[in-house]
């Protein structure tokens, strides 16, 4: 019983290296603290909001973006999808509620709010007809 925590820590951090979005923004916070990497935290509406769809295809799944954040970001998305057979679990849906108006108060999507480690926002974007490369640069213009 003594190694839980260890092994706790472990598993933790191999969920935090990987190029995959968090399961929870807690995750996503302690990653970036522990790792001090910005939180490209994105509101999306994946079942039904064209631009958020075309965000996801285009940017989030390219081979590109995927290589990069992996090293230099800690990745959530705050989804509200609509359709019944994507409904989240309650706990999360309060939780995105929560950061939506924290974050994005006027309800835009997609919206990409990048974060430092104390939460503080570093800029806004949103879907852009554009390159990886060139969103990726986009982003990395928020971080000092």
């Amino acid at each position: 019983m003594k190694y839980v925590p260890h092994i706790i820590l472990i598993l933790f951090s191999l969920c935090c290296n990987a190029q995959e979005w968090q399961a929870t923004y807690e995750e996503a916070l302690t990653c970036a603290k522990d790792q001090d990497k910005p939180i490209v935290l994105v509101f999306s509406g994946s079942d039904w909001c064209a631009p958020c769809i075309k965000l996801e295809k285009d940017i989030w799944q390219s081979d590109t973006f995927k290589a990069y954040s992996k090293e230099n970001y800690i990745l959530y998305r705050a989804d509200f999808p609509r359709k019944k057979a994507n409904k989240l679990p309650k706990e999360k849906e309060l939780a995105n509620g929560q950061l939506a108006e924290t974050f994005n108060p006027k309800g835009h999507f997609p919206l990409v709010v990048v974060l430092d480690r104390e939460e503080r926002v570093l800029g806004y974007t949103g879907y852009k007809k554009i390159a990886p490369t060139a969103y990726i640069s986009l982003l990395n213009s928020f971080v000092k």
